[in-house]
């Protein structure tokens, strides 16, 4: 494919999501609120854009993108929800061990139904993000320029789009942008969407449960929060632990995690397309 027609389904992509995502927001921010609204949104717009794509140039459906329904992919799904929830307990349980952080009761309480609300939101907007950021367009530019470029500026844009949050800082950002670069690295090793999902899911639950900030915001789902006496150096200021070098730190390690867990890697149609010239194509495949 030439270079000219990647350029045009990577941009008929991004116009397809931002009139998608205008379309939505109008009506999901009025019926949802703020905060299911906005994550809806996302989760949406991103299942839209890519069915359409699928279906316009590839003649595939939505599956074909990383999102097959096989032991492989419980497998990674799992690998991804165990690293997440570790890195992010990485980060918070030794200053709480150590006395450089402590858990005090907050005034709000919660009512029963918030954190099955508040997991669902998270997860809608972790597999939403994931979709969106690497889904047809990352893996069409994947198989046509490789990893690095690909990944990389992926992941910057990634980070970028989080400057609008509330109390954002340019280390947070920075850190923001190793996530994104982690969550490409993590679809190259199984070609399939659910090891990143889980890594982004683990990490954006963990954090409100401990009682922090997650990428500037508050999620007051536990009747506790996390009271740093150490420095923003450690703790991420108001944007939260992902703007601390203890995330910095954990980074690596979920790279070296990823690099040596024992994954499954899944046939993936867009990043490994069949030789040019072959004398036929399997179908698609559907589970």
């Amino acid at each position: 494919m030439k270079i000219s027609a990647v350029a045009l389904r990577v941009g008929v992509y991004v116009v397809l999501y931002i009139v998608a995502q205008g379309l939505l927001a109008a009506l999901l921010l009025w019926a949802g609120g703020e905060l299911a609204g906005a994550t809806l949104t996302v989760l949406l717009g991103a299942i839209f854009v890519n069915w359409l794509a699928l279906r316009i140039y590839e003649n595939r459906t939505l599956p074909a993108v990383g999102l097959r329904s096989n032991r492989a992919a419980a497998k990674n799904l799992a690998w991804g929800l165990t690293g997440g929830i570790g890195a992010a307990c990485l980060v918070l349980a030794p200053p709480l061990a150590a006395g450089a952080a402590r858990l005090v009761t907050t005034a709000d309480t919660p009512s029963g139904g918030t954190l099955p609300f508040v997991m669902l939101l998270l997860a809608a907007g972790a597999a939403g993000e994931e979709l969106l950021f690497r889904g047809y367009a990352f893996q069409i530019l994947l198989a046509h320029f490789g990893p690095y470029t690909t990944i990389i500026p992926v992941g910057v844009i990634f980070a970028l789009l989080h400057a609008a949050n509330p109390n954002a800082t340019w280390f947070g950002l920075a850190n923001t942008a190793g996530f994104g670069i982690l969550f490409g690295y993590a679809f190259l090793r199984t070609r399939d969407l659910w090891l990143p999902i889980g890594l982004h899911f683990g990490w954006n639950l963990t954090l409100p449960l401990f009682g922090v900030n997650l990428s500037g915001l508050r999620m007051r789902i536990t009747g506790h929060e996390m009271l740093w006496m150490a420095g923003k150096l450690w703790s991420g200021g108001d944007y939260g632990p992902e703007a601390s070098l203890l995330t910095s730190a954990v980074l690596v390690l979920l790279f070296v995690y990823i690099w040596k867990a024992p994954l499954r890697r899944q046939p993936s149609p867009l990043t490994d397309p069949p030789p040019e010239g072959a004398l036929c194509e399997s179908s698609p495949l559907r589970s």
